[in-house]
């Protein structure tokens, strides 16, 4: 058995734990990466290439890819940075607070997808560049759910709320973001920065803050 193998066994052992737990919900945490568009994946790896994926990703349809990029900023850069799949309308990267302030990229958080205003950064594969005049954001933490979890919960698609984190360092994240969809499966989505704060580790819980 593989480790990725393995690591869907425990996910799925600790999905079955937690849906006899009231309200409590899977914590992930994601390192820095990035979402291409079909134009810039076309132009950095060739007109014909396919991404090629190496591991399923909790929410259904996504995953991470083989390939890798370089992230370049005016202070510095980051070099195998992970692609996540399939590619989308718009080229997003994204990073931690403290990532954006190592390469010199003003830090702006964002909900995925809503780029305007936000800075642009150099990607590069090989010899290969495309600059991009926007895209890159600090995601702001969220909670994927269908209409059914929302409905068990009592939250709404947009929501803003408090979630506990049960970390080895415990905390109460504000402004969390409520994502309702269909295909989405239950887990909150925090960066590097803020797992380091809680003391995240594998299997950490999270549940809606009301005191």
């Amino acid at each position: 058995m593989d480790k990725i193998e393995l690591e869907k066994i425990v996910r799925e052992k600790i999905k079955e734990m937690l849906s006899d737990s009231g309200d409590e919900f899977m914590v992930e945490a994601s390192g820095r990466h990035i979402h291409l568009s079909e134009e810039h994946m076309k132009y950095l790896f060739g007109d014909d290439y396919k991404l090629t994926p190496v591991k399923d990703l909790s929410q259904p349809g996504q995953y991470a890819c083989k390939e890798r990029v370089r992230v370049i900023g005016s202070k510095g850069e980051f070099s195998g940075v992970v692609i996540l799949g399939p590619c989308r309308n718009e080229t997003q990267v994204e990073l931690s607070l403290t990532d954006c302030t190592t390469i010199g990229v003003k830090g702006v958080i964002r909900e995925s997808g809503k780029i305007e205003g936000t800075p642009g950064v150099l990607i590069g594969v090989g010899d290969k560049f495309i600059k991009i005049d926007k895209g890159v954001i600090v995601a702001q933490r969220h909670v994927h759910m269908t209409p059914e979890d929302a409905g068990k919960l009592g939250v709404k698609d947009g929501e803003i709320v408090k979630v506990r984190v049960n970390g080895r360092r415990p905390l109460i994240f504000d402004d969390v973001l409520i994502r309702v969809k269909d295909s989405f499966k239950l887990s909150m989505h925090i960066d590097y920065d803020e797992a380091n704060a809680c003391g995240f580790e594998s299997g950490t819980t999270g549940s809606i803050y009301r005191k």
